[in-house]
């Protein structure tokens, strides 16, 4: 027979246990709610976070310098600018905040050189070909432009209507452009004389100041661009090249069989499809792509 200092004892046990087992429930409950924020964010990162370059953030690389309208100001950290505006837009849909995304700077023909970088992605205006997803991978396009021929007011060729006024001038392109490939296909006939290389757009608009080039030939809003900026002194776009529509399209590069291309994928086709895609082309690029002249074949 228990005593009534067992019965005491007993109850306080009791009560103790019970305390115990409520502050378990507790601590439970708690880190239920905590598990189910951190899946909440890992659910939209996909566990993307823990392969880039630098573990939680994502480094992006661009043109040196980037230009307009791509990059506003050269300052693509103000996502102000067509690319600078879709990586951010595309970095938040893969689970990143906008202060988790670093830029950094690299060439144009870097951006699909084969190897390791010390980069996850790379948009400077790529167009995607056989080629070069030989050596990087690509997302999917998120622009098709057309090319058009850039001069000045007072050339010989400024009244040009059709591709074969311009055969015999020598046209600036920057290195590595499909612009190279276009104007010795469809303004020199195949032939590539006349055809003058440069390493950026900015060389080959002085090349066309100067008096050195004729022309000059880039992606249409690169070309509205530099005749608004004055790059090429009393510039104008003379016409988009017919045929030159990029149909596989402009992509973000990454290294070949990167662990982050199914995200980029994934999270651009997402960005197409919700028509975000479409709303940062007619606010950045409008203004540069409609009311072009085409020039005839």
């Amino acid at each position: 027979m228990k005593s009534i200092t067992d019965t005491a004892i007993s109850r306080r046990q009791a009560i103790a246990l019970g305390a115990s087992a409520f502050a378990t429930l507790g601590l439970a409950a708690c880190g239920s709610s905590n598990s189910s924020d951190s899946g909440s964010s890992s659910k939209k990162s996909g566990g993307v976070k823990n392969l880039t370059h630098t573990e939680g953030k994502l480094t992006v690389a661009t043109g040196n310098p980037a230009y307009t309208p791509w990059v506003i100001d050269d300052k693509p950290q103000t996502g102000k600018g067509f690319e600078a505006a879709l990586i951010y837009a595309l970095a938040d849909e893969m689970g990143f905040a906008k202060k988790d995304v670093k830029w950094v700077r690299t060439t144009f023909d870097e951006a699909y050189a084969p190897g390791e970088h010390d980069w996850d992605l790379n948009i400077q205006q790529v167009s995607i070909n056989s080629d070069r997803k030989k050596a990087v991978d690509f997302s999917p396009a998120y622009f098709r432009p057309t090319q058009a021929v850039v001069l000045q007011k007072s050339s010989k060729y400024a009244s040009a209507t059709k591709c074969s006024d311009l055969a015999d001038a020598n046209i600036a392109v920057m290195v590595g452009t499909t612009a190279y490939d276009y104007v010795k296909d469809i303004i020199k006939g195949g032939k590539d004389e006349g055809i003058s290389i440069f390493d950026d757009n900015s060389a080959a608009a002085q090349a066309v100041t100067s008096g050195q080039c004729d022309a000059l030939v880039t992606d249409t809003p690169q070309a509205v661009y530099m005749v608004q900026s004055k790059q090429i002194d009393d510039g104008l776009v003379v016409g988009q090249i017919p045929g030159t529509e990029d149909k596989e399209g402009l992509g973000i590069t990454l290294a070949k069989n990167s662990p982050l291309t199914k995200y980029v994928k994934k999270a651009m086709n997402a960005l197409i499809k919700d028509g975000t895609v479409k709303k940062l082309q007619d606010k950045w690029l409008a203004e540069y792509t409609t009311d072009i002249p085409t020039l005839k074949k």
